[in-house]
């Protein structure tokens, strides 16, 4: 189907890959994977078309049709949601719009027994015939399925393109390439402006596609989920696995082991033979076999180990000063957008150093309340900021607010102060930006890139609340792991939207769930949430979800409390869930000193603080537990 030969690309007289060789089959869903700025977006770009390579060569088979989706799309002003989506039906669409010409022409006609009425008859049979075959009677009920798939509501197919954000263009535009019944599908990060229910309803459509698909996405379960095979760009080569990402991972680490392993032995071979080259060198009667070995030894072919590509950003978040104990008070917040009321008095109180995940389908707010609470939005009701709150804040699309001409340090000097411009360069080098890189232009940098330059930029401010909105989109996997552990050791305030469930997890101990305008509080981490909703994940929670259970949950809902109650009833879950983590805590330090314990009894049978630390630890967790049963017993009757 397609053909990639001795691939090379260089930029700035440095390979971004070389020598590089794959096929493509019909059937193949292909995770292309590998750091930011590894050359995905590029691969993608050669294979299209759209760019030509330095070196080697593509074959495709005849007439193969390729539909690329890029992460930067250009829409023609003035085209509703529907005639855009027909733009994927050009043949289509010309057919009948000579059909029209022609019945409108026999429409005039009187001359039945003509020559010329009897070709315009035949050419209509023929194009109606042909029409038929493309799809003609079905494209515009695929359409709609296709749009409704991807999130959009008949009610949106009649609105211009232009009154959509750029996530929802994207969206018509994949919409485009699913239509088109390409062979080969190119996609550049899908997921990145979809909610859950359109990213399974992509995940069906794909695992069902006939043609080829290359996916770059730095979604591990989409991954997971959709693909059969996995090509990582690394260090200028490919690694080419017909497995899933996880079970690639998996594989790879076995097959580096196998290479060390047998590199080890090599070497100690390669020693003993030196050794005897030198041995025999000495002995006039043994000079042959010398010579012998060391030519054996110079036709030895050296077992390589494949490098690996280790370099991670070291990010941390320091806290500014210490705020007031509540950060966050909001009382009967709404915000509409024209007649769309997204938000309906929302009451909302965060305490310091809590860790909190917004989650939720696109469209119910969640980014709405970020914007409120970090000041970008008006909106009706009461939100108070704490005593000494310092916000940070990472929008979802903050990579657009970068400035493409300037260069990456320029970037950062211009957003430094007197007190840290000169850590500029410590601060880009921890996020990867190192020697000339600093020099590159904000505009050709990948969207992980940017994103990576926007986190640093955030980080010139002080802080002590991070409020961060989608900040994973465009990360690889290893930047998401290295930005997961920083949040983690944030010991400020966070709130998190996001919908990513291997990020969320352990990072948040609050979940709050959006939906029709309100918002209900999981006192938990999103398994405890999951858990809550009897769900494996967000995509169970999607597809269980329907009006009628809604309705009823509505229905059983109890009545609405003051909003002195609930104060006070957050204030009591507040006490429980911290009364839980404590439990938690102490239950795994007691557990260790068990294991201290059995491990080296004789040692510490001696030690009395061993002991009465033990002791202690023990006590704690009876005062808590104890504790944590009374605030039971009162939430229960409080509600």
């Amino acid at each position: 189907m397609l053909n990639v030969h001795n691939l090379s690309i260089t930029f700035g007289g440095e390979y971004l890959f070389e020598g590089v060789s794959f096929k493509l089959n019909p059937g193949d869903r292909v995770g292309l994977i590998g750091k930011n700025g590894a050359g995905k977006s590029t691969m993608l770009k050669v294979l299209s078309g759209e760019m030509a390579p330095d070196e080697g060569a593509l074959a495709t088979d005849k007439e193969v049709r390729i539909g690329f989706l890029k992460q930067d799309i250009d829409f023609e002003q003035g085209c509703t949601v529907l005639e855009e989506a027909y733009k994927a039906f050009e043949a289509i669409k010309a057919l009948e719009a000579r059909m029209d010409e022609i019945n409108n022409a026999l429409a005039q006609r009187t001359d039945y027994e003509s020559e010329a009425y009897h070709d315009l008859m035949v050419e209509l049979s023929d194009n109606t015939h042909q029409y038929e075959v493309l799809g003609g009677y079905s494209y515009q009920g695929d359409t709609e399925k296709v749009l409704q798939g991807l999130g959009f509501k008949r009610e949106d197919f009649d609105k211009r393109t232009d009154t959509f954000s750029g996530g929802w263009r994207m969206r018509i535009e994949l919409a485009k390439l699913l239509l088109q019944n390409n062979d080969v599908l190119l996609l550049d990060e899908p997921t990145n402006h979809l909610d859950i229910e359109s990213i399974i309803w992509l995940e069906d459509f794909l695992k069902s596609y006939p043609g080829a698909v290359v996916i770059v996405s730095h979604d591990k379960m989409f991954l997971d989920n959709v693909t059969n095979r996995t090509i990582e760009i690394s260090l200028g080569k490919i690694y080419d696995y017909r497995k899933p990402y996880s079970e690639y991972l998996e594989l790879r680490n076995e097959m580096r082991e196998l290479q060390l392993n047998a590199q080890k032995n090599q070497e100690k071979q390669i020693q003993q033979t030196e050794k005897l080259i030198e041995k025999f060198r000495a002995k006039a009667s043994k000079a042959s076999m010398a010579q012998s070995l060391i030519k054996k030894l110079e036709r030895t072919e050296r077992i390589e180990v494949d490098e690996e590509d280790n370099a991670v950003m070291n990010v941390r978040f320091p806290v500014s000063v210490r705020p007031g104990k509540v950060v966050i008070e909001a009382e009967g917040v709404s915000k509409a957008y024209g007649e769309k009321q997204v938000l309906k008095g929302i009451d909302l109180l965060v305490e310091r150093e809590s860790k909190v995940a917004f989650v939720g389908q696109n469209g119910q707010g969640k980014t709405t309340l970020a914007k409120i609470i970090v000041g970008e939005l008006s909106h009706g009701g009461k939100l108070n900021l704490g005593h000494n709150v310092q916000i940070g804040y990472f929008a979802q699309n903050q990579a657009e607010y970068l400035d493409g001409e300037k260069t990456v340090l320029d970037t950062m000097l211009d957003a430094a102060n007197d007190g840290n411009r000169v850590k500029v360069r410590d601060m880009l080098g921890s996020f990867l930006f190192r020697g000339e890189e600093v020099d590159k232009k904000v505009k050709v940098l990948s969207g992980g890139e940017r994103n990576r330059l926007a986190l640093c930029k955030m980080l010139l401010e002080p802080f002590n609340v991070l409020v961060m909105d989608e900040p994973t989109n465009h990360l690889d996997i290893k930047s998401k792991n290295v930005l997961k552990e920083a949040l983690n050791e944030f010991e400020g305030t966070l709130l998190l939207v996001s919908h990513d469930r291997d990020f969320l997890q352990g990072l948040t101990n609050r979940v709050y769930e959006f939906r029709d305008g309100d918002i209900r509080e999981y006192l938990g981490d999103i398994n405890y949430y999951l858990d809550e909703r009897k769900a494996a994940d967000f995509r169970q929670i999607e597809k269980g979800d329907h009006p009628k259970k809604a309705k009823q949950q509505k229905e059983e809902a109890p009545e609405k409390l003051s909003y002195e109650e609930q104060k006070k009833l957050k204030s009591l879950k507040n006490k429980v869930s911290k009364a839980e983590s404590r439990m938690v805590q102490l239950e795994k330090q007691i557990k260790a000193r068990d294991k201290e314990l059995a491990e080296n009894y004789d040692k510490l049978a001696q030690d009395a603080d061993f002991f009465q630390k033990y002791e202690k630890l023990k006590k704690e967790l009876e005062e808590v537990t104890e504790e944590w049963f009374l605030l039971n017993e009162e939430l229960g009757g409080s509600i």
